[in-house]
């Protein structure tokens, strides 16, 4: 699988599909790490984003036989990452649907502030968003899905979700610059 191959990845994973909880123990430590840096970016503080890695990993037990074991461990765990994450949001913070804006101007962000603030802070500034917003932004930006696909999921319209991304990387855009002098 090339995930792991110092720790090879296909034998924790039968063992784990035989119920091993040693085995368990060894995918859940490999990919703990990895767990947590998708679900910061989704979750507004540390704790969220250990209870929805916890309980993506119930996920990926509770399913570890409809994983293909001829792909790739990492796309797939990432995939259940970011559902339960999304599932967390709607659940528990009422993913509030933000109004469609008809004109948007989108300015752009010099990338010498950007090169110069480290993937921490950056992740600081993204919870601080609203959760309608930091969500589009982290599927879209970060993760990669078209504003169809994102609609779809979240149960809003592609305008919503394209107005929610501008508004993202507007504040976004904000809050840098108001720190700038932090930066330059």
């Amino acid at each position: 699988m090339g995930d792991h191959p110092d720790n090879n990845i296909d034998e924790i994973i039968r063992s784990c599909r035989d119920g091993k909880r040693m085995d368990q123990r060894r995918l859940y430590e490999l990919y703990y790490a990895y767990g947590m840096s998708i679900c910061m970016r989704y979750s507004r503080n540390e704790d969220d984003a250990v209870e929805i890695v916890n309980d993506s990993f119930m996920k990926v037990f509770k399913n570890i036989d409809k994983f293909n074991a001829q792909q790739p461990f990492k796309p797939w765990f990432r995939r259940i990452l970011i559902n339960t994450s999304i599932n967390h949001l709607k659940k528990n913070e009422k993913f509030k649907k933000q109004e469609s804006m008809d004109n948007h101007r989108d300015i752009m962000a010099t990338e010498d502030i950007l090169s110069k603030i480290n993937y921490q802070e950056m992740i600081k500034l993204v919870q601080t968003l609203s959760t309608a917003y930091r969500t589009v932004f982290n599927m879209y930006v970060i993760d990669g899905f078209k504003h169809n696909e994102i609609a779809k999921i979240l149960g809003i319209s592609v305008g919503t979700s394209k107005s929610n991304l501008a508004k993202a990387k507007g504040k976004l855009r904000e809050m840098i610059s108001r720190n700038l002098n932090r930066y330059v």
